[in-house]
């Protein structure tokens, strides 16, 4: 199902590369005459991290056999060159094991081009080239040295771009992406077929070895469909692919649409932690659109530094509103897809995978908007809905690299499937409160970290009293009560003298048992009191502080708050304190 919803991705496209080709980043040429002299390097990395990219052949599948790639490929191949600092301390036999090997890919690419040349044999280009790889490989490696460059591109030899062609001096395109070249390669047997794709159900001609497809942390020759030689899973007598056999179209389709999707600057993928996830819809429809680049900024991967980025947040639910409700037409067959992938050693982990249509999708994404909701009186806050807000809320200094290995997806799960929030997100919320509850300024009470425990108590007690979004004073949850007080002393101390240290060293204890403090801290209070000036925020505080205590049973504070009520108790504090900010604004107004 899912190599099959890749291929239909591949073909909804329409821009992809065609089989046989696609989009590789060069990160130098070597410029040539026309009698095949080195003249320069051409310097064609955009940044240290990427490099320009052209439309060539699809690359070769390999692991240790040698194959070269089509008039393009790596320095060990087009200049039998391969900077190693381990290879210099190697003994002499070792490192005459990897010279040997380096002139063995020399001599692929230069059969390759050969190869290529006896195809046409009029083009100028190749004969060139074919000119070039007449020197000798230490005439060719002590030219190229002298040029200015070589010394920068040796440094970066092991980069993703490192990436060698060529190109004519005086013409405008490497020889590698020219059309007149580029004719794909039949055998007379291709037509024949040899086996039943099972991601197309025709038959045809069927790959050895799928191509590999690189994500965070994974090899380079890592593969979504792949079969270990010998390994025992081999079914009556078959190898490799012939286990499940994929046409040669088929794979390509399936490859370059992942590919293309996990590629940089992709609005397509997001990653948290050592988790990739692609999204993608089935069809062209406006809403199918839509919907791909709402999510991508509803994820919190677009870029934030704008002048009011909950406008996008609010752009992102109107689409969805849009969408849930039927201003934005569907289709009963519009579908989307969520693809969650993780590396495992010379393979991809397949961790999460969701299928639904655009409406129930939609749907979900807006309980999660509900969920999440929750006062805000910050004039420059940022989105917290997303998903890297949420993981960030939960781990040490918003490193999302510390979240627990499975935390990623099943935050997702519980967005894109509607199911309740994981009870390790909620209790990761509850230890960083706890951790930072006592540091000066106490910014532990966060409303990233408010909103997830709101969202995670609403779904698991989805047939009870649901939590508000802001201030609710008919909540007479014992811990919800416990934390409006403790606020309420907290803004007390606040306002007499400057501090809050009842915040700083009781919280804790308060949040989880009520009876041992509250006691002393309401005895500190009437202290506080005494100092404030203004005899009407007196009353005010007074009154609010018995109306709240008339709510506590007579047996007095709980000796024992559970976690889900330490929850409550965190809500109802931060849900007092916006309550101070939204009165002192209105009085502002006013």
């Amino acid at each position: 199902m899912i190599l099959k919803a890749l291929y239909d991705y591949y073909n909804r496209c329409g821009n992809l590369p065609a089989f046989g080709m696609e989009e590789k980043e060069i990160g130098f040429v070597i410029v040539i005459s026309k009698e095949g002299k080195f003249v320069r390097f051409e310097d064609c990395r955009l940044d240290s991290k990427q490099a320009r990219t052209y439309l060539v052949k699809k690359h070769v599948g390999r692991s240790s056999a040698i194959v070269a790639n089509y008039l393009y490929d790596n320095s060990s191949y087009v200049l039998g060159y391969a900077e190693n600092e381990k290879a210099k301390k190697d003994v002499e036999e070792q490192t005459k094991k990897r010279s040997d090997k380096e002139n063995a890919c020399l001599e692929a690419f230069k059969e390759k081009v050969d190869s290529i040349y006896k195809v046409y044999p009029e083009n100028n280009d190749l004969a060139a080239i074919c000119k070039f790889y007449q020197q000798s490989k230490e005439e060719i490696l002590a030219c190229i040295s002298q040029d200015s460059l070589w010394e920068e591109i040796k440094k970066n030899l092991s980069k993703k771009y490192s990436t060698f062609s060529f190109r004519i001096d005086g013409d405008l395109k490497i020889v590698a992406e020219k059309k007149e070249i580029l004719q794909l390669e039949y055998s007379e047997d291709d037509n024949k077929g040899n086996g039943f794709c099972l991601i197309t159900g025709n038959k045809g001609i069927t790959v050895d070895t799928t191509t590999a497809t690189m994500i965070p942390g994974s090899q380079a020759t890592a593969k979504l469909v792949a079969f270990q030689v010998n390994s025992g899973y081999d079914s009556y007598g078959k190898k490799k692919c012939e286990n499940a056999p994929i046409s040669k179209d088929a794979e390509f389709a399936y490859t370059t649409a992942l590919n293309t999707m996990l590629q940089k600057g992709s609005h397509n993928k997001f990653g948290v932690g050592n988790r990739t996830f692609v999204f993608w819809a089935s069809s062209n429809a406006e809403a199918a659109e839509q919907t791909e680049e709402s999510l991508f900024n509803l994820l919190g991967f677009a870029d934030e530094e704008q002048d009011d980025p909950n406008a996008r947040i609010e752009q992102v639910r109107k689409v969805f509103t849009s969408i849930y409700s039927g201003t934005l037409k569907t289709s009963l067959d519009d579908r989307f897809y969520i693809l969650g992938l993780a590396p495992n050693s010379a393979r991809i982990a397949v961790v999460y995978w969701s299928e639904c249509s655009l409406k129930e999708f939609a749907e979900k994404v807006l309980r999660h908007f509900d969920d999440m909701e929750i006062i805000d009186t910050r004039k420059d806050g940022k989105p917290y809905m997303g998903i890297k807000s949420m993981l960030a809320a939960v781990t040490l200094n918003g490193k999302q690299s510390e979240a627990t290995p499975n935390l990623p997806e099943a935050v997702v799960k519980s967005i894109f499937q509607g199911t309740p929030y994981p009870f390790t997100l909620f209790s990761a919320c509850i230890r960083r409160i706890r951790a930072e509850s006592g540091n000066k300024g106490n910014n532990a009470i966060r409303i990233a970290r408010m909103a997830i425990i709101k969202a995670y108590l609403n779904r698991i007690n989805d047939n009870n009293k649901k939590i508000d979004t802001m201030l609710d004073k008919s909540n007479t949850n014992q811990g919800y009560l416990c934390g409006r007080l403790f606020a309420v002393l907290d803004k007390i101390q606040e306002d007499a003298n400057g501090i809050r240290s009842i915040c700083e060293r009781y919280m804790n204890a308060a949040s989880a048992t009520p009876a041992s403090v509250f006691a002393t801290i309401l005895n500190l209070s009437y202290h506080h009191m005494e100092k404030l000036t203004n005899e009407s925020r007196k009353i005010f505080y007074e009154k609010m502080k018995q109306e709240i205590i008339d709510k506590i049973p007579a047996t007095g504070f709980p000796a024992h708050l559970d976690l889900q009520d330490q929850g409550r108790f965190f809500i109802g504090y931060y849900h007092q304190r916006q309550d101070f900010f939204t009165k002192k604004e209105d009085e502002n107004k006013n």
